[in-house]
């Protein structure tokens, strides 16, 4: 493990653009498994599933990922500046790897405009995770902040549903409550608890000032998205609305939680 921690330090660019590369080959092969044929009918629709498919891929890989390390290494916990493994450091390397492609994808595909708001997202993502790579500092906060995508399996199922049109299914009752609670235990909850640990430790932390705006206008996009999700999946009084503007949301290429 020591010899692969050398050679992710020593090429750090190159590690992120060869994780990069490995996403696109799986949303290359991803696109040999069928799909509804409503969506495939439909240009948007069908990029969005790709899309989506292969966030999925990231989440189930790396939110478990980051949950066995914070087991592993608990001290990470209250060490966030200066506690890793090299386990971490190659999780946050492939990730980092991912939102270089999902964000490439986004603008190649010509859904910059609709997914602008995720496309500032996966930037402040990027440089915070960069930072991290180059520096060698802030990697154990950036694998807990990592845990978000524990949620996030269960927002891209989700809105794979929805694309589905399979929002009265039992399954998608299920995950709706699934979402709701990972969403305040695993991402509210680790957002909020780094935000804190910055404001606590403002003075000791390298770059902290940039690190703190960096949450802070993440932890604004999650509030945002958080009323949205309880508003439509729980709040809204007619499902029929409900299916309306979320269809239209989809149409319009919105790639995360929007009414």
């Amino acid at each position: 493990m020591e010899a692969l921690r050398v050679v992710l330090q020593k090429y750090p660019t190159l590690s992120v653009l060869g994780f990069a590369v490995a996403f696109r080959l799986v949303h290359r092969l991803l696109r040999d498994l069928p799909i509804p044929r409503h969506v495939e009918q439909d240009k948007v629709k069908a990029w969005r599933w790709r899309n989506l498919t292969v966030s999925l891929v990231h989440s189930l890989l790396t939110g478990p990922w980051a949950l066995l390390c914070v087991f592993s290494s608990p001290e990470m916990i209250s060490q966030i500046y200066s506690s890793y493994t090299t386990v971490d450091y190659l999780l946050v390397c492939i990730s980092s790897g991912y939102f270089v492609q999902d964000a490439a994808d986004i603008i190649l595909s010509g859904q910059s405009k609709a997914s602008w708001e995720f496309l500032v997202h996966h930037v402040m993502v990027l440089l915070c995770f960069m930072y991290a790579i180059y520096s060698h500092h802030y990697v154990g906060g950036t694998v807990i902040a990592l845990l978000v995508e524990v949620n996030s399996v269960f927002l891209h199922t989700r809105l794979l549903l929805k694309l589905a049109s399979a929002q009265d299914s039992g399954l998608y009752r299920v995950n709706k409550y699934f979402n709701l609670v990972t969403y305040v235990t695993f991402r509210l909850s680790t957002q909020f608890y780094l935000t804190w640990y910055i404001v606590q430790h403002f003075h000791a932390l390298d770059h902290a000032g940039f690190f703190l705006f960096a949450m802070v206008f993440m932890d604004g996009m999650i509030l945002v998205y958080f009323q949205r999700l309880v508003h439509t999946d729980f709040l809204r009084p007619q499902r029929r609305a409900a299916h309306c503007k979320d269809s239209a949301a989809i149409n319009n290429g919105a790639k995360f939680v929007y009414d």
